[in-house]
């Protein structure tokens, strides 16, 4: 029986790939695609993933769920992917009129599952926060979430402590890691370790599939973005990592570790506190990804894209 999946994306190029992935596996039933600001601002988050499912346009649709308007971001993901996410590529989309709240949609579809949902948030933690604080309960409903974002020892990307994700919206990442929720972690200094190079757009059919069509028209802008501002000849793609390890876990290796975020308004703010010591403060609140097989990771990726 497939997988019941739920992917909270802030698309973003590489949130896009995700979603091609899922939608492409048989062995993931993706149940809805809720849109949370983060790289773009929340009203192109909705659109983007109205755009993404349009142009794949799956034989089951998933739901679609709205960012909220007025999500606290501390910052967006602009300088990098432009101000429509997929670096100047021209996408048409039919936008909904009567949109359904990200953080109902879930809601929803949890209460409504017959198995456990697994929830892979690939942006700030915003829906999942404000999910929690309306219905509490669901904490011990939900089969699982996947958390993408943080670090474990390296530096952040938006800040010399910060990753972008925790950052954007700090107080709904701490109000996740102390809940109740079964949850894993997945680091930016442990998904960085996977670099897709150039060379993938070789394994995509540009003609023949949707997915393929899609990831043509938006992968070359992001190669050239991470070229001229990163200095990097290939790319990152922390969302798909996050996927893999739903899907292929044999390849991540994890530590139950208890883990805070930094709110405070100082140079530390939206850091990722992992407790490692021998003799830790805390009880472990998470699973946290301390090693993957990088090797196997951008082979098994490369692989599924061949087949989409």
């Amino acid at each position: 029986m497939a997988r019941k999946i739920i992917l909270d994306i802030d698309p973003g190029v590489a949130d896009a790939m995700a979603v091609c992935l899922a939608l492409g596996d048989p062995q993931l039933e993706v149940v809805a695609v809720t849109a949370t600001g983060g790289n773009v601002v929340p009203r192109q988050s909705t659109r983007n993933v109205q755009t993404i499912i349009e142009q794949l346009d799956p034989c089951r649709w998933p739901r679609i769920g709205a960012a909220d308007l007025e999500q606290p971001l501390r910052t967006d993901g602009r300088e990098l992917y432009g101000p429509d996410g997929f670096c100047g590529a021209q996408f048409g989309v039919a936008e909904l009129h009567h949109r359904h709240p990200s953080g109902k949609v879930m809601i929803d579809e949890v209460r409504s599952a017959s198995d456990p949902v697994t929830i892979v948030a690939c942006g700030p933690l915003s829906n999942i926060a404000a999910m929690l604080q309306r219905e509490p309960d669901l904490a011990t409903q939900v089969g699982h979430l996947v958390i993408v974002g943080g670090t474990l020892n390296g530096p952040g990307n938006v800040t010399a402590a910060a990753e972008f994700n925790i950052y954007c919206d700090a107080e709904a990442a701490r109000q996740v890691f102390h809940s109740p929720l079964t949850k894993t972690l997945i680091p930016l200094d442990i998904s960085s370790q996977v670099i897709l190079v150039y060379d993938l757009l070789g394994c995509l059919s540009p003609d023949k599939t949707p997915a393929g069509r899609l990831l043509h028209a938006i992968l070359p802008g992001m190669y050239h973005t991470y070229r001229q501002r990163l200095g990097l000849e290939g790319i990152f793609v922390h969302e798909v990592v996050g996927l893999m390890a739903v899907t292929m876990p044999d390849l991540f290796t994890t530590e139950p570790l208890y883990g805070d975020v930094e709110t405070g308004d100082c140079l530390t703010h939206g850091a990722t506190v992992i407790d490692r010591r021998i003799r830790s403060a805390g009880m472990p609140n998470m699973d946290v990804i301390v090693g993957l097989d990088a090797p196997a990771v951008v082979e098994a990726i490369q692989s599924r894209l061949q087949n989409l």
